[in-house]
């Protein structure tokens, strides 16, 4: 799977042994249309994520910032991972405020399922 780079927009990849996809995302996403951008590499992604049967871990610690479309961007692979049975991890740094309340609204996509979690790092 290739990173990434639009931009301000870095997304690095590396797979762990199993088959975990850790996608650390850098510097910023300040694109007027990030879904432009980001649906193409997500189908990518999700392709790779399938064929190996694994998971999803998007790192978001290191990014400087990200504008709302982006959420947008994000919300829809949610959808599109629980649609598919892809687990997928969201992890942030509660220590910035930004950060907190753009994945604090991300909650109400948690389920029972396991399919998709929050966490801080």
């Amino acid at each position: 799977m290739e990173n990434l780079q639009s931009g301000d927009l870095t997304i690095e990849v590396a797979v762990t042994p199993e088959s975990v996809f850790r996608c650390t995302w850098k510097g910023k996403s300040n694109e007027r249309n990030p879904p432009e951008i980001l649906k193409p590499w997500f189908e990518k992604l999700l392709a790779a994520v399938g064929e190996k049967q694994g998971s999803i871990e998007m790192h978001f610690e290191k990014i400087e910032h990200f504008n709302s479309s982006t959420i947008t961007a994000l919300i829809r692979l949610i959808q599109i991972c629980r649609k598919t049975n892809v687990k997928l991890a969201m992890v942030y740094d509660q220590t910035l405020k930004w950060q907190r309340l753009s994945f604090d609204a991300l909650r109400v996509f948690e389920k029972n399922d396991d399919l998709f979690h929050l966490r801080f790092a």
